[in-house]
């Protein structure tokens, strides 16, 4: 047998090799695994404390509550509904209100389909808007406000060296926040005519002195600025806004011998013919601003409200919230604003109507709610409820314990009362020459 064959012995190394299976990786099963990740439990006891606050306040169905939305057409009176806490408040109560924003007589004048609530600021819109209701409706006046004027410490100043203004007592001995107007002697201001114009006394050229600009009664002799232009008061729209409203009302009062135009008089015919004459005495004081303007106070308020007007027609509680949320950032008041109460005074009262069932809801709860009565005064408001007493001074004290100076009744306590709804009309219509109301169709 020859070598080549003979069989041979295979090596090791020549041996065909297997490839082996892939190995798992599995897990220990006798090491010991936690049974919630380390993240699960760190947060567990935090949303464990969540859940019972929410099962304690009552809350903890509260993503699958019903939201209900209320339609409401409101004038100035919206800050309250569109402050944060306010809407917080009401949504604990599954209501949410969806504002469509509108002078107060605008209200009273125009279509009221698809509302629910509306809010005028004041008695006469809100006696226009119930005397067009074929049902029986809520209604709740939650607080009032007195009718001011915003102005700026160098005007108020001007007023005050005039003899037509006089500064309240202020809080420790600082500047003032507020000042007494005289309104018979400031309507002497308004319209442009001064003792020499009325006896027919002329200056130097010939032509009749006016005294009835800034500068003209003093604006110019310190601090050296100067401002031309007439004295005026800036309102808004007379046709729409509760404000300027009051205002000419005022105006009328004072124009009227102190006395409330067609007051007392049964001739119905004799009431329109005397709201006919004041409405003459007192259009010039009103067309002399020209162009309406929007809401004052939110112009008033800004940063360039000087430049805007020098004295413009707001509510006290707009000027109130303005001082407290001042004070919060900045820690002090805010002494270049200042207000003007007028003697005689207005006083206005927002009144909150409801016009559906989901309406009666909201007028419920505004009448019950201790919390958002409470919020009314952190924003200014001097809160009125049926049976109770004392609310300007709750006002005061927040007032006081937040360091802004708190206002001072007049001793002239003359307030001005609203003519009969007919003669009042006549007066606005008469001075702003306003379009016809418009009627819901059925």
């Amino acid at each position: 047998m020859s070598e080549a064959d003979r069989p041979h012995a295979t090596s090791e190394a020549d041996r065909p090799r297997l490839a082996e299976e892939p190995r798992l990786a599995t897990r220990d099963r006798a090491r010991r695994r936690p049974r919630l990740p380390l993240h699960v439990v760190v947060a567990l006891p935090l949303a464990l404390a969540g859940l019972l606050a929410l099962l304690v306040t009552g809350n903890a169905l509260r993503p699958f509550d019903r939201i209900t939305t209320i339609e409401a057409r409101m004038a100035s009176k919206s800050d309250y509904f569109k402050d944060p806490e306010v809407q917080r408040l009401l949504l604990e109560h599954g209501i949410r209100v969806d504002i469509h924003r509108l002078g107060s007589r605008g209200i009273a004048t125009q279509s009221l389909k698809g509302m629910d609530v509306v809010f005028p600021s004041g008695q006469p819109a809100a006696k226009l808007i119930l005397d067009r209701q074929d049902r029986s409706v809520d209604s709740v006046r939650p607080f009032v406000t007195p009718l001011v004027f915003g102005t700026f410490r160098d005007y108020a100043e001007t007023l005050r060296k005039a003899g037509v203004a006089t500064p309240q007592p202020a809080t420790a001995g600082g500047r003032t926040l507020y000042y007494d107007l005289d309104m018979g002697k400031f309507m002497d201001l308004l319209d442009g005519l001064d003792e020499g114009r009325e006896t027919g006394d002329q200056d130097e050229d010939g032509t009749p002195e006016r005294a009835d600009t800034w500068n003209g009664i003093g604006f110019d002799e310190a601090g050296g600025r100067s401002n031309s232009g007439r004295v005026l008061v800036r309102t808004s729209n007379v046709c729409e806004s509760n404000s300027a409203g009051a205002y000419m009302s005022i105006l009328a009062f004072v124009a009227n011998g102190d006395s409330t135009p067609g007051a007392g008089e049964a001739d119905e015919d004799k009431a329109m013919k005397e709201a006919e004459k004041v409405a003459r005495k007192i259009k010039p004081l009103i067309d002399l601003q020209g162009m309406w303007a929007d809401e004052q106070a939110e112009s008033y308020l800004s940063d360039l409200g000087e430049s805007i007007a020098p004295i413009s027609v707001i509510y006290e509680h707009q000027y109130l919230a303005h001082q407290i949320d001042y004070e919060h950032k900045h820690h002090r008041q805010d002494t270049d604003r200042v207000l003007l109460y007028p003697t005689p005074y207005a006083l206005t009262e927002p009144q909150l109507i409801s016009l559906s069932d989901k309406g009666d809801k909201l007028v419920r709860i505004i009448e019950d709610d201790t919390e958002l009565r409470r919020r009314a005064i952190e924003l200014g408001f001097r809160v009125r409820f049926s049976g109770e007493d004392g609310t300007s001074d709750q006002l005061n004290t927040y007032l006081r314990e937040h360091g802004i100076q708190v206002p001072t009744p007049n001793r002239d306590q003359t307030k001005v009362y609203e003519p009969d709804l007919d003669v009042l009309e006549e007066i606005i219509n008469s001075v702003g020459t306003c379009p016809p109301p418009v009627q819901d169709t059925p």
